[in-house]
């Protein structure tokens, strides 16, 4: 059977990490191929299985017993903002404290007032660098929040500089509404005002504007109460648009069981979470995002609760969570490590972090994630020997090759 005319582009001799069997393996193929036409996968399977084909009709690539894995996910960024908080970082391990750092206008206030004296092509032009990073270590697809707004115009502006990166960039990119991320200064002692203009003014706008994909909220005593985040849920239904949540960070708030009432794609964080919330996680198929780089920035103690996301089989994410606060880290690979070494994931479970369940947590996990006929080929190509290498060692980039919708994206 010769069927070289379907096909565009095919991979032989390589060994496939496939993941379809989510965190439980690597759901190995080894002496494989894989085929590509019109952006997806078309076949896939052992070189001893391979139909017939032609070399001169098709794009035929020798992995030369290489590794291919889905294209990476990285479900939970901040890649939008203006400035850098290096100094307060030198100011916090110089003693200062957090309200000695805030006094001086640190914190978020300076990378709010940062990023509304930003235009949109700053944004832009600061992000891309960070994208860039992400991209080259084998990220296909990325979410990128706002939140450093905390106004109408100017959370508009960092949606709209997210899109701007979509749109001259290769990396499928999610763009999510993070407008209840903190309490503006000028909203000082009246946060249901500020919530007033989330609900009735920015999500309305970001709906019509098709601005982002989802709604997400910092839910925690610092952020905003489940009073003021549920209010935040019902617009982004009211408007069809999907729901995140930032929670039990610091606290076992319930901003996760709310979450999970309304259908919400994932919770993110996690690190207080208690076993009533992760039921209901488990009921309503929520994936948790765990957020190592965050954990290790702010030299956390409190561990993620690992072992209950397995009891109830909870799909656990696993994403960088870049931002110029508490996780400036722009390293996926880094990302995998800690996962591991911090919170005590296997290899396989952090590499599902990182496709199938990374791409559940945006909803993406009919089409992106795994090596799967009809899948989008988003395909990472690796110089390893095994897939847990990708967990083992960072710092030397073992990637070959990134495709995305079955074509190649990073120059060699």
């Amino acid at each position: 059977m010769t069927i070289s005319k379907q096909w565009q582009r095919l991979f032989i001799n390589v060994n496939l990490a496939t993941m379809t069997n989510g965190a439980e393996d690597y759901a190995e193929i080894t002496d494989a191929a894989l085929a590509i036409v019109d952006g997806k996968i078309a076949w896939l399977g052992k070189m001893a299985d391979l139909p017939d084909y032609s070399a001169q009709e098709v794009d035929v690539i020798d992995g030369k017993n290489g590794w291919l894995t889905p294209g990476l996910v990285d479900c939970h960024t901040h890649l939008v903002f203006g400035g850098n908080r290096a100094n307060e970082f030198e100011m916090r391990l110089q003693g200062k404290s957090y309200e000695e750092i805030a006094k001086a206008g640190g914190g978020i206030v300076s990378t709010v007032s940062a990023t509304r004296n930003a235009t949109r092509e700053e944004l832009v032009a600061s992000a891309r660098p960070r994208l860039n990073a992400l991209h080259q270590q084998g990220v296909s697809t990325i979410e990128i929040k706002s939140g450093y707004g905390l106004d109408t115009e100017n959370e508009v502006k960092m949606l709209q500089a997210a899109g701007d990166l979509a749109s001259s960039s290769p990396v499928n990119i999610c763009r999510t509404f993070l407008g209840a991320h903190a309490l503006p200064v000028e909203y000082e002692d009246r946060a249901d005002e500020y919530i007033d203009l989330v609900c009735r003014e920015m999500i309305p706008l970001v709906a019509k504007e098709q601005l982002a994909d989802a709604v997400d909220v910092f839910c925690e005593g610092i952020g905003f109460d489940l009073v003021q985040t549920e209010r935040v849920f019902q617009a982004a239904k009211a408007h069809g648009l999907a729901i995140k949540v930032h929670a039990e960070q610091l606290s076992n708030l319930g901003g996760t069981a709310l979450a999970a009432r309304y259908n919400a794609l994932s919770s993110d964080h996690v690190e207080f979470l208690g076993e009533a919330g992760i039921e209901a996680m488990a009921s309503s198929g929520m994936t948790a995002n765990l957020l190592p780089g965050a954990f290790y920035f702010l030299r956390e103690t409190q561990l993620p609760p690992i072992e209950l996301l397995r009891k109830h089989k909870v799909a656990m994410a696993i994403a960088t969570d870049a931002n110029p606060g508490s996780s400036p880290i722009n390293s996926i690979q880094l990302m995998l490590n800690m996962a591991c070494t911090l919170f005590r994931l296997t290899p396989a479970e952090a590499l599902a972090g990182v496709t199938c369940h990374g791409a559940k947590a945006l909803g993406l996990e009919a089409t992106k994630g795994q090596l799967k006929v009809g899948f989008d080929a988003d395909i990472a190509m690796w110089n390893i020997h095994q897939p847990a290498e990708l967990c083992y060692q960072f710092g030397v980039n073992p990637m070959n090759q990134l495709y995305i919708a079955g074509e190649p994206s990073i120059g060699h």
